[in-house]
C-alpha cells in the first residue's frame, strides 16, 4: 500500500495535490475539460482547497463539456449523485463506497458516449469471473451505472442506456440463484436452538435468535425494534424503520449508527408474535426490570429492546460474532460425540444472521400457501422474490412425499 504524502505539518494531501518545501507553497494539479494539464499555487493549504473545491463544482457542472458527451463514467456518475436528493445517506454512502471500489478506476475512466452494451456486460463478467466479485454486488454497482446512464439519454446526450438488461442477463447466465440454499435445515435450526437453550455462556442468546427465527426480520429492524413498536396485549409488532450503520463518506463524516426507514416500503409492516416470540420479549422485560433498560438514543429514538453486554444497542457484527462462536462450541461437541458413537458428526454450517430471515422464511412457505401474506410478513417489494422461495421450499416437499411415496411402494 503506497505510503501517504505528507506536507511539513503531518497533514495528509490530497490526489493531486503537492507541497514544495523550498518554495514554501502548494499546488494542486488537474485536468480541465480539454484534457489539458492546469496547475493552480497557493502558501495556505486550506485557501488552496477551497479552489479546488470551486474547480470541482464548475467541472460537475460543465454543462458544454457534458452535453458535447465528452465526459467520463465517473463525471457523469458524481452529476447523478448531486442531483439524486431523495437517495437516504446509508444509500449514498454504499453507492459510492461500491463505485469507489469497483468501477472509478478503470471503466469509470472511460467516455460515456463510448460505452457500448457489451461493454457493460462484459465489465459486469469480469468483476465476478476475474475478481471474484459476487453477483449481488454486482447488482448494488449495477444500481449506480444504470441511472447515471440514464440521466445521460434523459439530457439527450446518449441515445440510449447501454446497462439495459446487462445485469438481467449477466446474471442469468450465471445462476446466480440456483442451487443455493441460505437457510438451516429443520434439524439445523433445533440443534442450533438446543444447543444454546441453558448454556452456560450462551443461553443469554436466545431471546435475541428466537425473536429473528420467529420474525423474519431484517437485522437492521430487529436492531431497531423499541418497546413501543410491540403490543404485548394484541400480540403484534410493528416494523417501522431500521438501525444501519453508516460508513464515512462524503455524505455521512463519521461511521455511526443511525436510524433509517426499511429497505423498501413493503418493509413497513406488522408482524403477529409466535407463541414463543412473544415469551422472548417477556422473557427480556422481567430480566431488564432488575437489571435495567437499554438507554441508548439514536437520533431522536430510543427505548431499544435488545443490548449488548456494554448496555449499547445491538449491531449485526455482534450477532454474527455470537452466531460464529455457538456453531463453533456446538460443532467441537458434536465431533466428540459423533466419535464416540462411531458416525459421522452432524455439523452446523457457517452462516449469517440473514441465514435466519431466509430460514424463518422457508418454514413459513412449509407451512402456509398464499403468496400475499407470506410476501406481506416478509416484507418483500416484489412477489417475484417470495415466489423463488416458495419455489424452492415446494420443491423440498415434492421430493419428501416421492420419497414418503417410494417408502409405502411394496405396500402397494
Amino acid at each position: 500500500m503506497a505510503k501517504a504524502r505528507k506536507d511539513n505539518k503531518g497533514r495528509v494531501l490530497r490526489t493531486g495535490e503537492q507541497y514544495r518545501p523550498k518554495e514554501g507553497r502548494y499546488l494542486y494539479t488537474y485536468l480541465d475539460s480539454r484534457k489539458k494539464r492546469r496547475t493552480i499555487y497557493s502558501v495556505d493549504l486550506m485557501k488552496l482547497r477551497e479552489r479546488e473545491d470551486e474547480i470541482k463544482r464548475d467541472q460537475l457542472d460543465g454543462i458544454d463539456n457534458y452535453i458535447r458527451g465528452h465526459v467520463t463514467v465517473n463525471q457523469a456518475f458524481d452529476r447523478y449523485m448531486a442531483v439524486k436528493t431523495n437517495l437516504r445517506v446509508t444509500t449514498k454512502t454504499n453507492y459510492e463506497l461500491m463505485y469507489n471500489a469497483h468501477v472509478r478506476k478503470g471503466f469509470g475512466e472511460r467516455l460515456i458516449g463510448d460505452i457500448k452494451f457489451s461493454d457493460v456486460k462484459k465489465f459486469y463478467q469480469q468483476l465476478v469471473e476475474d475478481d471474484k466479485i459476487k453477483p449481488n454486488t454486482v447488482g448494488t454497482i449495477h444500481c449506480c451505472l444504470h441511472p447515471t446512464f440514464q440521466m445521460a439519454v434523459r439530457d439527450e446526450i446518449i441515445r440510449s442506456n447501454p446497462c439495459n438488461d446487462a445485469y438481467h442477463e449477466m446474471s442469468a447466465e450465471l445462476g446466480k440463484n440456483k442451487g443455493v440454499r441460505n437457510a438451516l435445515t429443520i434439524n439445523q435450526q433445533k440443534a442450533f436452538m438446543d444447543f444454546i437453550e441453558g448454556h452456560p455462556v450462551f443461553d443469554h442468546w436466545v431471546p435475541a435468535f428466537t425473536v429473528l427465527l420467529g420474525t423474519g426480520c431484517r437485522c437492521g429492524e430487529f436492531i431497531g425494534l423499541r418497546w413501543e413498536d410491540i403490543d404485548m396485549e394484541s400480540r403484534m409488532i410493528s416494523i417501522n424503520h431500521a438501525l444501519v450503520r453508516a460508513k464515512k463518506s462524503r455524505f455521512n463524516k463519521r461511521e455511526r449508527m443511525t436510524v433509517s426507514l426499511p429497505k423498501t416500503e413493503a418493509g413497513i409492516r406488522t408482524i403477529p408474535m409466535l407463541d414463543q416470540v412473544y415469551e422472548a420479549f417477556d422473557r427480556v422485560y422481567k430480566e431488564q426490570c432488575e437489571t435495567g433498560f437499554n438507554e441508548t438514543e439514536i437520533d431522536g429514538m430510543s427505548g431499544f429492546i435488545f443490548k449488548n453486554e456494554l448496555g449499547n444497542v445491538l449491531s449485526e457484527q455482534n450477532i454474527n460474532a455470537a452466531i460464529r462462536r455457538i456453531t463453533e462450541a456446538y460443532n467441537m461437541k458434536e465431533e466428540v460425540r459423533a466419535a464416540r458413537e462411531r458416525r459421522e458428526p452432524e455439523l452446523l454450517p457457517h452462516f449469517s444472521c440473514h441465514y435466519l430471515r431466509h430460514t424463518f422464511c422457508t418454514r413459513f412457505c412449509e407451512n402456509e400457501t398464499n403468496l400475499k401474506v407470506i410476501q406481506s410478513v416478509m416484507g418483500h417489494k416484489n412477489i417475484k422474490t417470495t415466489m423463488e422461495v416458495y419455489a424452492e421450499c415446494t420443491d423440498e416437499k415434492k421430493k419428501e412425499a416421492m420419497q414418503n411415496l417410494s417408502a409405502k411402494w411394496k405396500d402397494f
